[in-house]
């Protein structure tokens, strides 16, 4: 019977896969309040204000756990290093 292999994750990469799932989360609960997702979340990372976001499916609850510099690090890494 073969031994089961150890997983090495990189933090970096969980904290990215995070950030990820959390902003499609954010985003399909503002599109089904009718907001514009895109411009909501904007509004947000621009002014740290959590009002931008709604509370609808826990949206803003989860978002305010995440790091503001984080989430825009993971945008600009997923944009311009692909």
């Amino acid at each position: 019977m073969e031994a089961s292999k150890t997983t090495l994750y990189s933090l970096e990469d969980l904290n990215r896969e995070l950030i990820s799932q959390t902003l499609k989360e954010v985003y399909m609960s503002l599109q089904e309040r009718g907001y514009q997702p895109i411009n909501q979340l904007v509004g947000y990372l621009i002014s740290g204000d959590p009002g931008y976001i709604s509370s609808h499916n826990g949206a803003r609850q989860k978002i305010s756990k995440l790091d503001r510099n984080q989430i825009l690090e993971v945008l600009l890494k997923e944009y311009l290093e692909k």
